[in-house]
């Protein structure tokens, strides 16, 4: 049975976080088309959910999603760590309280929600374990949050 679920699967997912208005994963794709499909399903059945709920019609979303090939390990670390900061650096949480953050698998790398459909021992493998990871994670979260102050500053003065 194992190999049938296993030829399904169109992606893996390493990492994830669900923002106000919209989201990030990080995913490797298993089959030909594979994220096309996965993310096509993922926001036709949100806007179909949506609407449904709200009693309404139509689109939800202004453009395709946007898609970024990591290369290197290195940048699939990083790319974890970014997409784990982003309810932080976005002010949705703070920094202390980002391994609570519901809509992420943040919590599921420090174990304290067992991995559901995140595959987290490539990530965990790569910064030498979880409490690596966390340090790795956290180290940075003023950063990236001071960043994101900055960006949204210079945004401003256009």
């Amino acid at each position: 049975m194992k190999d049938l679920r296993e030829k399904a699967k169109l992606v893996e997912i390493f990492a994830y976080c669900l923002m106000p208005n919209h989201f990030h994963l990080l995913i490797r794709q298993l089959q030909d088309n594979g994220i096309l499909k996965v993310l096509s399903n993922l926001q036709d059945g949100f806007v179909r959910f949506f609407n449904l709920r709200n009693e309404r019609k139509g689109p939800l979303f202004e453009s395709v999603f946007k898609a970024i090939r990591i290369d290197t390990d290195e940048q699939l670390l990083h790319v974890s760590r970014y997409i784990h900061l982003n309810p932080s650096s976005s002010y949705l949480t703070t920094i202390q309280n980002l391994s609570a953050y519901p809509w992420s698998s943040f919590p599921e790398y420090l174990r304290e929600r067992l991995p559901i459909i995140v595959n987290t021992e490539i990530v965990l493998g790569l910064a030498g374990g979880k409490k690596q990871y966390e340090k790795f994670v956290f180290d940075q979260a003023k950063y990236q949050r001071d960043l994101e102050k900055i960006k949204h500053l210079a945004l401003e003065n256009f």
